[in-house]
């Protein structure tokens, strides 16, 4: 599947929620923006102002919307809602 809007995964190189993160995007056969926040301190500052100050990783984008970390993405996906979201246009 080839999405539509932009997919941002802002990550670490250690983690291993946005190892299962990435993993499911790339199941769906989605590309994406890896970020990796660990290694650039002005994307890691990028990451916690569009994500009203989550410190934690992953934070995934679809687009302009905030989908949150690995567990929003795995929800969003048990109901049904993330393949839409990933096919909506702009």
């Amino acid at each position: 599947m080839s999405a539509a809007k932009p997919v941002v995964v802002y990550s670490t190189r250690l983690c291993p929620y946005c190892v299962m993160a990435k993993r499911l995007l790339q199941q769906k056969g989605v590309a994406y923006d890896d970020v990796l926040v660990d290694i650039n301190a002005e994307r890691r500052a990028e990451m916690l102002s569009r994500s009203n100050g989550r410190r934690t990783v992953p934070q995934i984008f679809i687009g302009d919307r905030h989908i949150g970390g690995y567990d929003d993405l795995v929800a969003l996906d048990r109901k049904g809602q993330l393949d839409p979201l990933l096919r909506d246009a702009p």
